[in-house]
């Protein structure tokens, strides 16, 4: 308490009085200890002064003229606060500018308000280095002090001002206060709340933006008038014209005439022709086994695949046609399991590149093609159309072949001495997502060969020269099981072989947009694969989409007007689960004869609406920016954009794959109908009845079978099922009516459940 007493007590206080005196010369020296001047014992600093820090100088008026304490007391040397520089002799200059007595400075102030300091020093001296008092201490620059109550901005990177540096580092420094910038925003999440909140929200906003930006760069965004490929195909060969626009569904108009399409096509004597030598190449990959699987034990080798429908040929078709998996370098994990795969099935062509899609793979593959492709000779001599071709003069010997080579090659090579292989006619390239019919390829394939090529009508043996052979094995054999022996070969020399400009420029395939053939199944004639392996400016062509480079190959050929673009939208389509815009159910020539009814309806109303006054318009389907009907477009199984869904729940599985069928009854099925499954799998179409009769003349090509589980599904509706269903037996049994037999006459249930049956088979077949 006495330290608080002294220091408010008025007598305690010193009183400052202001003066004019000067200081004199002799207080600038240090005073001694035992110096008899009261000023010294003023200057040492109380103990109990220490407790208030307070600055050396109490503020004084500026209009004073001189500081002066206490009558007793004096201001002490201003040399111990602001050392002035040694003159001559150890004597100090004073300053002309000072107006301190020599009175020394109280050790207490006389106000009880705190002691203040502004923080400018009050010594003369510019320089901020030079030794401070002896009495107060070493002196130092204060920085002005930020108010601690004044909250910092969120956009002030640092709380101290930092000088300019040159960023050494490029851009981090700059980049990390960046980062310091935005995490001290006000709205950036701190919390975990937020922060998974934010999470989410950006979640959502990703898959948004990912979603738009994917149907703003699909070009496939309306489904396609399938149903108008089936009755009105394009009816020129010519290449598309670019100017074409991609929206042109039916740009040219109805010939005189028109009949819709139908295969083998009307006036051509199909069996007359020769197969066809086709190279099927799919496309895999080294980790792609169980897909490879797949296609060897379905359409690569199954009798329905390769014979047709109705009987099929015995394999006659497609005696030429080889299936072989192409694929670049393996992984080197995969190399010795690639190995093993070849040696057991003999089936891999291994191209000495690395594997891609899009990266020159499609072009090496042609390249292989012209060089190292070959298949079966033709081991039958009774067909009249034989084409006359260049490339007939190569041959090599023959490999082994494949478990899913035809069963005449097979033989051939097992009897010791096989014929010579040939140069293909065609080389395809495939998807391992895609399921073919190889009949129905070569098929179409064949029509095409003899359509364009030049032909020895009567001529035998197939087109060879001194090296060449053919066999003298005739197609009524079929009927018996042929033997090795009975494949031999005769030699016959030609002399006029054919020059290489008469060989068939063919491009075969689903054209896409008037521009490039679908990359799920394309073919090219053996002259064009082997300009296209050989031209150098091909070459410079090979990165991107391959099956839109392969459409500029052609285009870039020397005789592109030539080339025969020969498109196929009927019979190519994707599978009925992938609801994209060429998807629609499992296709049959019965159904499609009754899709060609109904579009010939809509066809005969354009021309009724273009010959009468009336007011209601049904616009013309032809021309290049023509609106097509979207009834066009319909799938009884299938719809644009929605995920498939059964007709009915809790289908069988047969009942399951009969659903996937185009306009088939199943399909047909809705909740609360009157038909049952039961009775929809009664009604059924056998596959001579969906075949209208004919081998050949269906699906050639389903695509987009991302699943495993779907392939099934398309080799279980093409491959399996019976030719004759039991209504349709009961059916023929009865065509004028139905007779009941001994047993249905006494069994009324089992009577009415035949006559309900047999009417509806007659029903279905009326529609």
């Amino acid at each position: 308490m006495s330290l608080f007493s002294n220091w408010l007590s008025p007598a305690a206080r010193p009183k400052i009085r202001l003066s004019t005196l000067s200081p004199q010369p002799g207080h600038y020296h240090d005073h001694e200890p035992d110096d008899g001047d009261d000023s010294a014992s003023e200057l040492d600093l109380d103990p109990e002064s220490s407790l208030h820090p307070r600055t050396p100088f109490p503020a004084s008026s500026s209009s004073s003229a001189n500081l002066t304490l206490h009558p007793n007391t004096s201001v002490p040397d201003r040399s111990l606060l602001c050392p002035q520089p040694v003159h001559a002799e150890g004597s100090y200059a004073p300053s002309p500018s000072s107006s301190v007595s020599t009175t020394p400075v109280p050790s207490r102030v006389s106000s009880p308000a705190l002691p203040y300091s502004s923080g400018a020093s009050s010594c003369s001296s510019d320089s901020e280095d030079e030794p401070g008092s002896p009495l107060l201490g070493p002196a130092r620059t204060r920085r002005p002090r930020r108010d601690q109550y004044h909250s910092r901005r969120w956009f002030s990177v640092s709380s101290r001002p930092t000088r300019r540096r040159h960023d050494t580092v490029g851009g981090i420094r700059a980049l990390k206060r960046g980062v310091r910038l935005v995490v001290r925003h006000p709205f950036f999440p701190k919390t975990p709340v937020t922060i998974l909140l934010t999470l989410l929200f950006l979640s959502i906003f990703g898959v948004s933006l990912t979603f738009l930006l994917m149907y703003i760069l699909n070009p496939d965004k309306e489904p396609l008038p399938w149903r108008g490929y089936c009755t009105i195909p394009r009816f020129t060969t010519a290449p598309p014209q670019l100017s074409l626009p991609t929206t042109a569904q039916f740009p040219d108009l109805l010939p005189a005439n028109f009949s819709p399409p139908t295969f083998p096509p009307p006036g051509v004597d199909f069996d007359s022709l020769s197969p066809a030598g086709v190279l099927v190449g799919v496309f895999s990959m080294d980790a792609s086994v169980e897909r490879r699987m797949l296609i060897r034990s379905t359409w690569a080798s199954h009798p329905r695949s390769r014979e047709g429908a109705v009987g099929g040929d015995g394999g006659v078709g497609t005696s030429r046609t080889v299936v072989r998996f192409i694929m670049g370098q393996p992984r080197k994990e995969w190399e010795r399991r690639i190995k093993l795969e070849q040696e057991l099935y003999n089936d891999l062509v291994v191209l000495p590149i690395a594997e891609n899609m899009n990266d020159g793979k499609t072009h090496a593959y042609f390249a292989w093609a012209a060089q190292h492709a070959w298949v079966p000779p033709l081991y039958f001599d009774n067909f009249t159309n034989v084409p006359r071709l260049s490339y007939a003069n190569a041959t090599s010997p023959a490999p082994a072949p494949a478990d899913h080579d035809s069963r005449f090659a097979k033989l051939d090579y097992i009897g010791g001495e096989p014929l010579p292989w040939v140069r293909p006619d065609f080389v395809a390239k495939v998807d391992d997502d895609a399921f073919v019919m190889l009949a129905e390829l070569e098929a179409r394939l064949r029509v095409e060969l003899h359509q364009q090529a030049q032909t020895n009508p009567g001529a035998s043996p197939v087109s060879s020269s001194e090296s060449s052979s053919s066999t003298v094995l005739s197609t009524s054999s079929l009927l018996s099981e042929p033997s090795s022996s009975q494949l031999s070969t005769s030699m016959e020399s030609r002399a006029d072989t054919p020059a290489r400009s008469d060989d068939p420029l063919i491009f075969w395939g689903y054209l896409v947009k008037n521009r490039f053939m679908a990359g799920e199944l394309y073919v090219l004639s053996f002259a064009l694969v082997d300009w296209v392996a050989h031209d150098p400016q091909v070459r410079t062509m090979t990165r991107g989409a391959e099956d839109k480079q392969t459409s500029k190959w052609i285009r870039a050929h020397p005789r592109a007007q030539d080339v025969r673009w020969v498109s196929e939208r009927c019979w190519i389509y994707d599978h009925p689960r992938a609801s994209t815009v060429y998807s629609h159910g499992f296709l049959f020539p019965s159904e499609v004869e009754r899709v060609q009814k109904a579009v010939l309806a809509d066809l005969a109303r354009v021309e009724q609406h273009a010959l009468s006054t009336e007011s209601a318009s049904f616009p013309s389907p032809f021309g290049p920016t023509a609106p097509w009907p979207h009834a066009w477009a319909q799938s009884t199984v299938s719809k644009f954009g929605a995920r498939y869904a059964a007709p009915v729940a809790d289908l069988d599985l047969e009942y399951s794959v009969e659903a996937l069928v185009e306009g088939s009854a199943m399909s047909q099925l809705h909740e609360g109908s009157a038909m049952t499954p039961e009775l929809a799998w009664e009604a059924r179409e056998g596959r001579n009845a969906r075949y209208a009769g004919r081998r050949v003349g269906g699906t050639v090509v389903v695509h987009f079978i991302k699943k495993n589980m779907w392939f099934l599904e398309a080799a279980t509706a093409f491959l399996h099922g019976a030719d004759v269903t039991p209504a349709e037996k009961a059916l023929e049994g009865a065509v004028d009516g139905w007779t009941p037999s001994a047993e249905d006459l006494h069994d009324p249930a089992r009577l009415e459940e035949a006559e309900g049956r047999t009417r509806l088979v007659r029903r279905h077949r009326q529609q």
